[in-house]
This record gives structure tokens, C-alpha cells and sequence, in this order.
């Protein structure tokens, strides 16, 4: 249950109760009226903008209808106080009774708590990670990797119908590098001294097993063959070696994907998807036959000073049209994009979501102009950029890797810090905000670490229900069990802690809507933090200990509120691919 919502509907029934008018005479606009917490909590629990958002079509004075709306809500059982406060923001303070039967719909629930239905079930495509197929995972892809897959599991915890994509760049020049890579590698598994690697070429030691693979499969056929033919076969089979690592890479980051779409498959039938997607853009009246003037500064490489097939995409939000098919007959690299978003579309995705490294800024406007061509208000599309990561250790930065040949590999951070500390502080700060990543600090054990911080209060509720049933033998602690007398629950660290579990279902709905999972990270930080500060007020002052010895019924009654922490700390680490440990060692 959301409170905040519930109290949205309590306060509206509260306006409509004071029978205001609008300047002409009709039922005033309620939608832009919020309840939120307080920015300061000594001045309650929630807090409502209605009466200035009101006054002004009302014609009213701010604080006097604060007052009016105020004085409504004291008549609501479940309010202690409503107060008026600044230019007329209402005030409200709960009675300990409502917190206390809102933990038991908590434990009710369990970790089904938070899910939301306000995705509305619309079809939602996550693109996210998408590397060249050209060698294993890079450091530089792990931010991306997390934000695209936490958002898609808090997306889809919020009611979304969510599909997480890949796509395979498996066309292209890079591919026929790849190749001629591999084929390298391959003459060297045979014995032949291959000397150093090319320039141009991928020189990185993770395509010597496919070279050894393709000589236990071929021998020396390959050797024999037209090199445009022995080429076709090496693609093939070193694109599904690299897309194997690549899957192990990110199986390590407990990433994983629903679609892998190959974007040969664009090119497949000479090119049939993409001579598709153009005809469509040409019904459409978004097509031309005409020139590009010269870009200022560094031409881009399908730029060329002759008539080609563009895309008016300047119509439609961008900054300057997009050829499309060269004057050749070739199609530029943005016709396969084309393709691609109109196969999005006829799948019959509502939202396309794309999380992209932040060197494909310059994509952000081409891809939202071709969505508006291609679907209108159909359909909504959104680009997260993802700033750098810098890793440090102990505050140097950490130098390449010997096995890539020129960059640091994820599988080699994962092994070095695990998998949950990188989860964890790649969504601990907002993607489009610079990173830096210290293999010390991420893995120190100290408040500092936000992670071990928060996946100690997790271990620590399961001590506490330890230590309870060493204290009481034979006692069962059933949810039912745990839900009888939480009446007991009247101080003010117990309340605040199930104010903040009812904040839960709020942040999923806004981070969900904004597309912004760093806040989750941000919100299990504060939820261990203040569980946290309850376990030390009970080490100071032992009448608040969740387990005292003499009282087994407020024992049983503060269990419940363990539990409801432990079960929105195992939810939340759940969303973001990180374990909620039940001990830490």
C-alpha cells in the first residue's frame, strides 16, 4: 500500500468537501496536488501542497484555505495533528495506530511490498550494453550494463511489461577486422610464427583459443580456401565465440538478457527490413532526394558532397537531416538504426528506452526525431547517457590489462571485488554524473562502503531473529506470529523506522517513472541507516532491544518490524542484482 497515495485521495475528498469554484464557476483542477514527506521531519509525517496550488484558481488566500483544508483533515481518525506551515503547505502528523496496522499490511505482503501497478502493463524495450562482438566485456560497459538492467527489474516491479534487449553489432567493418583477426590467431595455432600483431587488427590474447578452436575444427582447410569464403566462415564462428564470453562476462554481473537481436538480420534479403523501414518514412512524406551542406569542423564518414536518400529529420527535432542510402546505393550506418527502431515499434513497444555510453550524445536527437517520424505520439523514447567510471586503487588509478591488450576486462573488476559492490555503486550515482570506482573503498568494511553497509543491516536482522530464538526456544515466528501486537510499538525509533519503510512503495513509482534507479541505491542506504540507528539506541539503552529477554510479547512485536526490514532491504538489493546476505563474514 502506498500511504502517499491513499492520502492523495483523503485529501482530495477533503477539498471536494469544502465545495470550492474555480473563476468560472466549475470544479477546481486537482491534479498537480502532491503529498510528500516533509523535508524536515519534525514537522510530521506527510505534507500536502492542495491549498497553493488551489488558491490562486479559487481565488483564495493560501494560508487561510490551508487552514480550511486543515481543519477537515482533523476530523480523518487516522490524523494526531494538521497544521498549517510557510505560505500554506498542510501538515500532517499520524497516530501510532496507523503505523502500526500500515507494518502489519507490510508483513502482509512480504517482499511483494512496493510492487506497483502504475507501469499499467505498457510494453517497455530496455536496450542496454549492446557491445561490438569484437572481444570480451570492458569496464567501460559495466555502468551501463547495471543502470539499463536494475532500471529494467524496478520497471517491471512497478507494472511494466519489460523486455531487456542486446543488440549484436555483427555487421560492419569492425567485423571483418574481427575476422581477419581470428584468422591470424588461427595460422598461429598451426605453428606459423605470426610475429606481432598488425595495426589495425585486435591484437588482445582472448581470440587465441578461438584461433586454436578453428584449427581443431578446420585443420589447414581454411588455408585452402578463397579468403572471401575461409573469411565468411571465421565471422561467423568468432562471433559466437565473442557473444558466448560476452554472456559469461555478463552472467558474472548477474546480467541477463531476453533479446539478442542480430543486426544482420537488417541486412538479410538484400536488406529487406531497411529498403522497408525507408519506404515507410517515404509514405510518411519524410524522405528526399537532395545534398548535405558541409558540417562545420570534422566531417563525419557518411557525409559526401553529392545527392543522397535523406531523412528530414530536422521536421521532426533534430538538428540536420540524416542520409540515409549514399549516392552509390549503399546504405549508411543510420539506415540500419532505422530498421531496427521500426522493429521495435512492430513488436509493439510503447517506451523504447536506450542506455548509452555518453561519447553517443551526438545519437540522443536522430533517435528521438526518427521515433516521432516513425510512430508519433505512439510511442515514447528515452536515452540514458552514462558517464565515465575511473577506477582507483587506494586512490591510484589502476593501469591496463595485459589480457585485453588495451583496457581494463569486467571480468577482471568482478573477480577482484565482487559482483555485489559493483551492482551497488554504479547506481550510486545518478548515470549521467561522473564516477569514480576505488577497489579499496568498495570493499572496505565501514559506513564509508555503502554497499557492506547496507547488506549488514541485512545480516544483522537475521541475527536479531538468531539471537531471538536462542533466547526463546521453540518459538515459532510465523508472519501471523509477528503481526499480533504490534500495538506495542510506540517509540519514536519504532514509528520512524516504519515511516521510512512506507516511503518503499513511493520510491518505486517515482524512480520507476523518472527512470532513475540510483534512487533505490539512495533509499536503502537511508533504510539501513535508520535501522541501523535502532539497533545502537537498543545497545545503549537495553528496554529498547529488539530481543529483551522478559517481554516476549513486545519481543514478538518488534520481530515483526525486523522482518519488514529485512524483507524491503532483500526487495530493493533484489531490484538492483545484489544479494541481501543473512550474515556477513
Amino acid at each position: 500500500m502506498n500511504i502517499f497515495a491513499e492520502f492523495t485521495v483523503r485529501i482530495i475528498r477533503a477539498v471536494e468537501a469544502l465545495d470550492l469554484k474555480d473563476k468560472e464557476g466549475g470544479a477546481p483542477d486537482l491534479s498537480r496536488l502532491a503529498v510528500e514527506p516533509p523535508r524536515d521531519a519534525s514537522h510530521g509525517d506527510l505534507a500536502t501542497n492542495a491549498a497553493m496550488v488551489l488558491a490562486k484558481p479559487t481565488g483564495q488566500n493560501p494560508r487561510a484555505l490551508a487552514e480550511r483544508i486543515a481543519e477537515v483533515l482533523r476530523g480523518d481518525e487516522d490524523v494526531a495533528v494538521a497544521e498549517v506551515a510557510g505560505p500554506g503547505f498542510v501538515n500532517l502528523r499520524l497516530k501510532d495506530r496507523f503505523w502500526q496496522a500500515h507494518l502489519a499490511d507490510i508483513l502482509g505482503e512480504g517482499r511483494d511490498y512496493g510492487r506497483s501497478t502504475v507501469g499499467g502493463n505498457r510494453k517497455v524495450n530496455v536496450e542496454y550494453v549492446s557491445a561490438n562482438p569484437t572481444g570480451p566485456m570492458h569496464v567501460g560497459h559495466c555502468r551501463g550494463a547495471v543502470v539499463g538492467d536494475a532500471l529494467a527489474n524496478l520497471m517491471a516491479f512497478a507494472g511494466y511489461e519489460v523486455t531487456k534487449e542486446y543488440v549484436i553489432n555483427d555487421a560492419g567493418a569492425q567485423i571483418d577486422v574481427l575476422g581477419r583477426s581470428a584468422l591470424l590467431r588461427y595460422r598461429e595455432a598451426l605453428g606459423e610464427d605470426i610475429g606481432e600483431i598488425p595495426a589495425g587488427l585486435y591484437p588482445g590474447d582472448y581470440l587465441v583459443p578461438v584461433g586454436q578452436a578453428l584449427a581443431k575444427e578446420f585443420g589447414r582447410k581454411l588455408l585452402d580456401m578463397p579468403e572471401e569464403e575461409a573469411l565468411a566462415l571465421v565471422k561467423d564462428r568468432t562471433i559466437d565465440a565473442m557473444m558466448a564470453m560476452i554472456k559469461e562476462d555478463l552472467a558474472l554481473l548477474n546480467v541477463h538478457h531476453d533479446v539478442f537481436f542480430s543486426e544482420r538480420t537488417l541486412h538479410a534479403d538484400n536488406a529487406a527490413k531497411i529498403r522497408s523501414a525507408i519506404n515507410d518514412l517515404t509514405l510518411k512524406g519524410h524522405i528526399y532526394k537532395g545534398k548535405l551542406p558541409p558540417p562545420k569542423g570534422e566531417k563525419p564518414d557518411d557525409w559526401e558532397d553529392r545527392e543522397q536518400t535523406l531523412f528530414r529529420s530536422t521536421e521532426v527535432g533534430d538538428d540536420l537531416d540524416r542520409p540515409l542510402v549514399k549516392s552509390d546505393g549503399s546504405f549508411t550506418y543510420f539506415a540500419a538504426d532505422v530498421a531496427y527502431m521500426k522493429d521495435k515499434i512492430d513488436r509493439g513497444f510503447e517506451d523504447l528506452i536506450y542506455v548509452l555510453g555518453a561519447d553517443h550524445g551526438g545519437y540522443v536527437k536522430r533517435l528521438e526525431a526518427l521515433a516521432r517520424a516513425l510512430a508519433g505520439d505512439r510511442v515514447k523514447l528515452t536515452v540514458l547517457l552514462c558517464q565515465l567510471v575511473k577506477l582507483y586503487r587506494g586512490g591510484e588509478p589502476v593501469r591496463m590489462s595485459k589480457r585485453s591488450g588495451d583496457f581494463i576486462t569486467l571480468r577482471e573488476v568482478v573477480e577482484e571485488v565482487g559482483r555485489d559492490p559493483i551492482r551497488f555503486m554504479m547506481l550510486y550515482r545518478k548515470n549521467d554524473a561522473p564516477l569514480d570506482f576505488d577497489f579499496a573503498k568498495v570493499t572496505e568494511q565501514s559506513k564509508d562502503n555503502p554497499v557492506f553497509y547496507v547488506q549488514y543491516a541485512s545480516a544483522r536482522c537475521h541475527s536479531v531473529f538468531r539471537q531471538a530464538g536462542e533466547q526463546f526456544p521453540g518459538e515459532v515466528f510465523s508472519r501471523e506470529r509477528l503481526g499480533s501486537g504490534l500495538s506495542q510499538l510506540t517509540d519514536e525509533g519504532e514509528i520512524g523506522l516504519i515511516r521510512k519503510l512506507a516511503e518503499y512503495p513511493r520510491l518505486i513509482e517515482q524512480a520507476a517513472l523518472s527512470l532513475e534507479p540510483h534512487r533505490l541505491a539512495f533509499y536503502l542506504y537511508d533504510l539501513a541507516s535508520t535501522f541501523h540507528a535502532a539497533w545502537n539506541r537498543g545497545h545503549d539503552a537495553p528496554d529498547l532491544r529488539f530481543v529483551k529477554v522478559n517481554d516476549p510479547q513486545l519481543t514478538i512485536a518488534r520481530l515483526g518490524l525486523v522482518q519488514a526490514v529485512s524483507d524491503v532491504l532483500t526487495s530493493g538489493l533484489t531490484l538492483i542484482g545484489a544479494d541481501a546476505p543473512t550474515e556477513m563474514r
